[in-house]
């Protein structure tokens, strides 16, 4: 509806409040009243009443959300109206020694005209409210939450033009507020769900309760899949508390809300100090892990960054974005192999970077498993490469991002990533041995990463999107999970609170199930297993096992004073072996045999023992 419309709506609510003002204040005696001209007195109110209006936009308001904001506008509006007629008649009363209008008229006209200017927009809400229940098809819905946030919720599911919902009702965890209601919504015990569920016929839950625990929100999201119920939460509530109802903020929950865990308490302090105004390099910078790494720094400041990694678009796409986001620091971005000497050796040069955080690899198991040559080349000798260029030019920290396949590889590519291990451990203890001014040399081990390239959730994702079938390798596979920003704020932790040689490993909490994982993922898109989509299970690929490990058999941790960081306590390589063994590796890829080089990868790390791999005939004749 125009805004003048309602302007005029409200100047009409003004005259009548002013003329039963009248009426009341005189007993309905129009001679008495006709002695105060209000064929002149009301035109005059009501046009300081229309500039009250234009000042305070008490008009702006839509009506069809009207809260207690507009009941706060109106009130504003009509003081103003008060304030200005009693300046007015306290003129008038000094130039002619009689009232323009009574004061008690206006007082009176104050109070009923607020009550009136409110109410009809409440009862427009209602109207509208009730021919928007309506519309066929909604989807009746609970709020989880009775709070503030539910409150809110509330009143976008009811503002909504589209119709969508049939808000049924709110269930909260505390039971002291069970049997009472929200603006004639009635809250729910959680513990009568089902009932719920059986009685209005539900089909979605919507969580608005701001900072709800992992444990919880994975509690009830089972609770609704069990019952064939989708899932939603609150995005944020910022657009709400500005009146801006839009239920796009209500967004389906996916399997990342699930895994993720709560907060991490980082030593920001510390960081700061090792990373603000430093140079800092990051290898592997266009993909999952050294992309968030380039925002997370970024935020400390650093005086200069410079992103490697040999993804043309992806680089220049998180070039853009960072440039984007910080004007003060440099950023230098470079497509380069790190395998290549001349070009690293430039880099180094010309930049002299004070930290190096490295995590080119290559790191697909079953293409690694075809490919060992070039595992080997990029994740030992580039990870060598940069170690010994990170001495030369002094780079004060060199934080190198490892796996948990490292830990008894089954595979070409966590054997590479284990012998990376060593080389930089053995690296720094050499130096420190020598009594040289050294480089620390830190590594970090974690498992998977929520939606990185490549990744399993991606894949099941396009699969359930196609229609199915989910592919699953086996029934008993399992993977340790954590977020990308979470996994790269460790990173950094750590990165920060080593002293050299440590290899850092990340607690990545409970180990999941594959094909619960996947199960969990078609339920949450609203499809059946077995009747909608299906999971097939396709066999173990080359090099893969069942399940990762984060330690080794002979290995233990010790605890740091970070509560997801413990330092694994490792059995150490002395350099000149490992130096030795490395240069003959390196005759092995020149010479193209592969079978040597993967005995040679297993005589250095003898707990590696192939597993659905070509190379298991190595372990037999062993």
């Amino acid at each position: 509806m125009p805004r003048w419309v309602i302007i005029l709506i409200d100047l009409l609510v003004v005259s009548l409040s002013l003329a039963l003002a009248f009426f009341l204040r005189f007993n309905f005696n129009w001679k008495t009243i006709a002695v105060f001209s209000p064929h002149y007195t009301i035109p005059l109110a009501l046009l300081v009443s229309l500039v009250s209006t234009l000042i305070t936009k008490s008009y702006a308001g839509i009506v069809r959300y009207t809260g207690i904001q507009d009941a706060v506008r109106i009130l504003y509006t009509e003081f103003l109206s008060v304030s200005i007629l009693t300046a007015l008649n306290l003129i008038y009363f000094y130039n002619f020694s009689k009232n323009l209008i009574p004061f008690s008229v206006i007082f009176i006209s104050f109070f009923v005209s607020s009550l009136l200017l409110y109410q009809y927009r409440l009862i427009v809400k209602s109207i509208f409210n009730h021919y928007k229940s309506r519309f066929p098809n909604k989807i009746p819905v609970l709020i989880f939450g009775a709070g503030v946030a539910g409150f809110l919720t509330k009143q976008a599911i009811e503002s909504d033009m589209t119709g969508q919902y049939k808000l049924v009702g709110i269930i909260d965890d505390d039971p002291k507020k069970n049997g009472k209601d929200i603006n004639g919504t009635k809250i729910y015990s959680y513990d009568k769900l089902t009932e719920l569920v059986n009685k209005f016929k539900v089909k979605k839950i919507v969580i608005a309760v701001r900072n709800l625990s992992i444990d919880r929100k994975n509690e009830i999201v089972d609770d609704a899949l069990n019952h064939l119920i989708r899932v939603s939460y609150v995005t944020s509530f910022d657009k709400w508390l500005k009146n801006d109802w839009d239920v796009k903020e209500i967004r389906d929950i996916n399997i990342e809300d699930l895994l993720g865990r709560e907060v991490i308490k980082l030593n920001n302090k510390a960081i700061e100090e090792d990373v603000q105004g430093k140079i800092i390099c990051i290898t592997g910078a266009a993909g999952s892990i050294g992309s968030e790494l380039a925002r997370q720094i970024l935020n400390f400041k650093p005086s200069t960054l410079i992103l490697i990694d040999q993804a043309e678009s992806p680089l220049y796409e998180i070039e853009r974005e960072l440039r984007n986001k910080n004007k003060q620091t440099r950023i230098f971005v470079f497509i380069a192999d790190v395998c290549n000497k001349i070009r690293i050796r430039r880099i180094f040069e010309e930049f002299r970077p004070e930290m190096l955080f490295h995590a080119a690899a290559y790191k697909h198991v079953p293409l690694m498993e075809s490919n060992p040559s070039e595992a080997v080349s990029v994740n030992i000798f580039g990870t060598r490469l940069l170690a010994d260029l990170a001495i030369e030019f002094k780079v004060k920290k060199f934080v190198m991002i490892s796996t948990d396949k490292a830990v008894n590889p089954t595979n070409v590519m966590g054997c590479t990533k284990r012998i990376a291990e060593i080389y930089v451990q053995s690296l720094d203890r050499h130096l420190e041995r020598m009594g040289i001014a050294k480089t620390s040399f830190v590594t970090t081990r974690f498992g998977n990463v929520l939606g990185s390239n490549g990744s399993v959730i991606p894949i099941f994702k396009e699969q359930i999107k196609k229609g199915g079938p989910v592919t699953v390798t086996h029934p008993e596979i399992t993977r340790f999970f954590m977020t990308i920003p979470e996994a790269c704020e460790l990173v950094i932790e750590a990165g920060v609170m080593g002293r050299g040689g440590e290899i850092f490993i990340f607690d990545m909490g409970k180990p999941v199930k594959i094909y619960d994982l996947a199960r969990r993922m078609i339920k949450l898109s609203g499809k059946e297993l077995n009747k909608d989509i299906e999971i097939v299970f396709t066999g173990l690929r080359d090099g893969e096992k069942l399940y990762e490990e984060l330690l080794n058999d002979q290995e233990n941790t010790i605890a740091t004073h970070h509560e997801k960081i413990l330092k694994a306590k490792v059995s150490e390589y002395m350099y000149e072996e490992i130096c030795k063994s490395l240069d003959l590796l390196e005759d092995f890829i020149e010479d193209r045999n592969e079978h040597k080089m993967v005995t040679l990868m297993k005589e250095i790390v003898p707990e590696y023992k192939s597993n659905y791999s070509r190379f298991e005939i190595l372990d037999v004749s062993s």
